[in-house]
């Protein structure tokens, strides 16, 4: 027996030696490969010579943002997982790549191609737009764009080439602004859930779905106004640049069953004929044009030409300080504003407000930029990052902020303390207003035959428990809490426009307005982009610029460790946004829309901290 026991255990000591040795040289390949990945990305940077009549493939995937989001660990992960990832195109990729191609003499065209641009605010296609007219204009090279099929994003920036072209079966979808929310108060009641709503602000609508059946006749008013006023501005830009009429645009939206039979119900012809394509070609014709225009490349059997991301390793980063030429830093603050610290496409309380005091303790940096982009979030980190940029100014460092496509609520807060705001005409921004929401569900425990019951030593302590009534007491002094924080906005919001808080609330109570609204109610200096922006902040830093020099710019940004620097250069992917770590990428928009906002609701009720109930959030978008 003993003999028998003795074999096994040989057996058992030889099959995990084996087992061990396997998982050794799995790790060893696995770490060699990793090695072998890493020098093939060093080895593979930089840039490729160009030949002469090169065409820019400038392909703008995904959403138009100011950063990208999620932290290289999170992208690799995502990317290991096999998730949807979400494609991202970075604004000041796509500006720097055409100002430097402007003046490439290997660049003699560029082809513009935005059949997969999905998100993008007014702010960043104005900008897109500009960079594009002002590359026609500086070099004289040609523009054209093609697409399968024109959104109406899409559509605008095509508008400003030279040459649009759309496929023969294609179609270009101009429809309108404005949208549709689900109201929840119905299916709330049935459920015996209550949404304790407590705010300031007749315009204060973020809580609205879940209060009432529908719109507000305030919130009618409010967004008519804006929606109005934006689908104007949009719709003459491209009259202007296709040379239509004015108005042709919203005649033809309004003729669109009669113009469609007209041609027997072909969209591509629809678009022929109303001008607003200069012609209709199937791919191989396009590739043949582009041929023709600029040269033939043998390898690929095509036109010769370079990718946006190709063409990026030419373009000198601007934000690469050299610690010598003093310059301007920019801090970029993207997404929902929330406490604590949070990675890119989102502002964080502690996190931003770090970017800027390392700005400000950067000796080279002479002023600072804030661009932002943004629909609030929390009232704390709001004012934990406004009083970082108030102690930059005190230090002597002018701030100048640049509002992208919406600076709203708790954006806009952000945005006082501040030597110069501009907005750009399209940016929504404004929506001055408080609220916050204490959701209880005592009917739907009465519905489940639940009962909750437990001794405090006073009525505050568990004073907010979903499952039981919201006391009273509670809910006074919460509102309390909401209408000071209203009355800090608008002192501050007074303080920073050189007014007073009674004309503050004229404009304000919760009311968004587009840029130029703004302006005319004195809520920002001037309407321009962020090149005016920099220019601004350059005047008022007093850099000694050469006519026609541009100030040295410096995007200040969380270091990488030295992992997260490996992880980065293994994948250039971008992190998957929030609809996509729900798994809901097959959904509508308006469907992600809405179960997107009720992850953040849900959130704000998870913290439990009525005392911070406050939020300056404005349930608003760029169209």
């Amino acid at each position: 027996m003993k003999s028998v026991f003795s074999a096994m255990g040989w057996l058992f000591s030889k099959a995990w030696w084996l087992l061990d040795g396997t998982r050794r040289a799995l790790m060893n390949l696995l770490v060699l490969l990793l090695v072998v990945a890493v020098a093939a990305a060093l080895l593979s940077r930089g840039p490729r010579p160009l030949a002469d009549k090169t065409t820019l493939v400038l392909k703008l995937d995904g959403d138009l943002v100011e950063q990208f989001s999620g932290s290289p660990r999170e992208q690799l992960v995502a990317q290991a997982e096999g998730r949807g990832m979400p494609k991202q195109t970075r604004l000041r990729d796509v500006l720097a790549a055409l100002d430097t191609a402007a003046r490439d003499d290997k660049i003699g065209a560029v082809l513009l191609d935005v059949e997969e641009l999905q998100g993008a605010g007014q702010a960043g296609l104005h900008e897109v737009g500009a960079a594009l007219q002002r590359f026609r204009k500086a070099s004289g090279k040609p523009v054209l764009s093609y697409a399968d099929n024109y959104s109406q994003r899409g559509y605008f920036l095509a508008a400003q080439a030279g040459e649009v072209y759309l496929h023969p079966m294609g179609m270009v979808m101009l429809e309108g602004f404005g949208r549709w929310r689900t109201y929840y108060k119905d299916a709330l009641d049935r459920l015996g859930v209550t949404a304790h709503v407590l705010k300031v602000g007749t315009y204060k609508s973020f809580a609205e779905p879940y209060t009432a059946n529908g719109p507000s006749a305030a919130t009618q008013e409010a967004e008519g106004l804006v929606y109005g006023e934006l689908w104007s501005g949009f719709t003459a830009a491209i009259e202007t640049a296709r040379k239509l009429d004015a108005g042709s645009i919203a005649k033809g939206i309004a003729e669109l069953p009669q113009r469609l039979a007209a041609v027997k119900g072909d969209p591509a012809q629809l678009a022929l004929q109303a001008r607003l394509v200069d012609g209709l070609k199937t791919r191989d014709q396009m590739r043949e044009l582009l041929t023709a225009k600029g040269a033939r490349d043998e390898q690929s059997k095509s036109f010769r030409q370079v990718s946006l991301a190709d063409y990026l390793a030419y373009v000198k980063d601007a934000g690469t300080p050299n610690g010598l030429q003093p310059g301007l830093g920019v801090v970029v603050a993207e997404g929902e504003i929330v406490d604590g610290d949070v990675g890119p496409g989102r502002i964080g309380g502690d996190s931003t407000a770090r970017l800027i005091r390392k700005a400000r303790e950067n000796d080279a940096i002479k002023a600072v930029v804030l661009r932002v982009n943004s629909p609030g979030g929390s009232a704390f980190a709001s004012e934990v990052i406004r009083r970082e940029l108030e102690l930059t100014r005190r230090a002597g460092k002018p701030v100048v902020v640049s509002m992208g496509d919406v600076a709203a609520s708790g954006g806009y807060w952000i945005s006082m303390s501040s030597d110069a705001v501009i907005a750009d005409p399209g940016t929504v921004t404004g929506s001055i207003g408080v609220f916050g929401i204490l959701p209880t569900a005592e009917g739907l425990m009465d519905k489940l035959s639940l009962h909750t019951g437990g001794v405090t030593t006073t009525w505050l302590a568990g004073g907010y428990d979903p499952r039981r009534p919201l006391d009273p007491r509670l809910q006074a002094a919460v509102q309390s809490g909401i209408d000071s924080t209203y009355a800090r906005f608008t002192g501050l919001a007074a303080q920073a426009r050189k007014s007073t808080p009674e004309q503050i609330d004229t404009v304000a109570q919760g009311r968004i307005w587009t840029g130029a609204q703004a302006k005319a109610r004195g809520l920002v200096d001037r309407l321009g982009s962020f090149d005016d922006a920099v220019q601004a902040a350059a005047r008022l830093a007093k850099l000694e610029l050469k006519a026609g020099e541009k100030p040295r710019l410096s995007y200040v940004e969380r270091d990488l460790s030295r992992s997260e620097r490996l992880l980065a250069s293994l994948s250039d992917t971008l992190a998957p946004s929030l609809v996509q770590s729900l798994g809901l990428a097959a959904l509508p928009a308006p469907v992600v829309e809405e179960l997107s906002t009720l992850k953040e609701l849900a959130k704000m009720s998870a913290q439990g901290h009525w005392e911070r109930a406050a939020a300056v959030h404005c349930l608003c978008g760029a169209p």
